[in-house]
């Protein structure tokens, strides 16, 4: 935001990958307004890049455009900026302040994903779930649609829409044959029987944990590969011949080694590698665990509907933690109504 006297003059953000950065497209916006940033203050979420990449450098256009002091919200932690911004402006004449407290640690939330995948090349893993007041996410059957209602499932269609990955175990595959697209409302999708996608609407890459290759070529997943990218997780010992048919069938395969929480690591390296920088993990309990025991699980997203199912399916299967001294605590909690159900998030690291 470009502020003079106490107003906003310009305002920006960073709309799309490889778009005008948010500092370039608010000074841009105040020119549009009519408004000379010259002399103005630019308030910023994180440090204006210094360096070339698909956008030329921000500092250069605040340094042109004249503008008197830069406050920065949060540092950038990937390797070609860590504070080299900041010291440029300064060097330039520009006043440079750094938030703290509250709002230096609000700006930083806003950027987890990014943060995480400067500081570790893995993506954001955030675990959704829905599940019933006692705990349980599907019945000792296994049916499990529809705990949650249907204005939660619609919020998790504007989730998938976000990030970008979402994944699952070959287990809920092979049970629910989902298409794990973004869809504006579900309830149409379902009704024409297709994808459902509209024009515009972002497409998450979906990725399944399968380590032997079982995904049917018939299977929803598949057959919808045109719509949205599908990548599978297989382990080394996967015949040939299945890991073939599902490349053949327009699939990306990864091929991880080691056990359970060693594919899960070796699987998010891989992913990162791709540019995601965020993943809603879907899976049912097994996947969990896995991810769970990895300690590679940011952040919860579960739903409770008022139901109790008095058996069922739990929502983690892991090895856990043996005393409730040991088990791992949430940094912060936030709950919201969504329809009838609660909404609760649960922050467990911070990058």
């Amino acid at each position: 935001m470009v502020v003079r006297d106490g107003e906003p003059i310009g305002e920006g953000f960073h709309a799309e990958l490889g778009g005008p950065h948010a500092e370039v497209a608010a000074l841009q916006d105040c020119r549009r307004r009519g408004g000379d940033p010259a002399g103005s203050t630019l308030y910023v979420s994180q440090e204006p890049c210094a360096h070339h990449g698909r956008q030329p450098p921000c500092t250069d256009a605040i340094v042109g455009a004249g503008v008197a002091r830069v406050v920065i919200g949060s540092d950038d932690p990937s390797e070609r900026a860590s504070g080299r911004g900041p010291g440029i402006l300064r060097d330039e004449g520009v006043e440079v302040t750094l938030a703290e407290g509250a709002e230096a640690t609000a700006a930083r939330l806003l950027n987890q994903g990014f943060r995480k995948h400067a500081r570790t090349g893995r993506p954001l893993v955030a675990f959704k779930s829905a599940l019933t007041l006692d705990g349980r996410v599907a019945t000792a059957a296994g049916e499990s649609r529809w705990i949650s209602g249907e204005a939660s499932r619609e919020l998790v269609h504007e989730w998938r829409a976000d990030l970008d990955a979402v994944a699952v175990g070959i287990g809920t595959a092979l049970a629910d044959d989902p298409l794990l697209t973004s869809r504006p409302a579900e309830s149409s999708a379902a009704a024409s029987g297709s994808a459902g996608l509209a024009e515009g609407w972002r497409q998450p890459r979906r990725v399944i944990f399968d380590s032997a290759a079982r995904l049917p070529l018939d299977s929803a997943l598949v057959r919808s590969i045109p719509d949205a990218p599908l990548l599978v997780v297989i382990a080394t010992g996967a015949p040939r011949e299945r890991v073939e048919a599902l490349e053949r069938a327009g699939a990306e395969a990864i091929i991880v080694a080691g056990e359970r929480a060693g594919q899960v690591g070796a699987a998010l390296a891989e992913l990162g590698k791709r540019g995601v920088a965020g993943l809603m993990l879907e899976g049912g309990p097994t996947l969990a665990g896995a991810f769970l025991d990895a300690g590679e699980v940011d952040e919860l997203r579960l739903f409770f509907a008022p139901r109790v199912l008095g058996g069922g399916r739990p929502l983690i299967e892991a090895a856990g933690a043996e005393r409730i001294a040991d088990a791992q605590g949430a940094l912060s909690v936030e709950w919201d109504q969504i329809g009838e159900d609660l909404l609760v998030r649960a922050r467990l690291r911070e990058w």
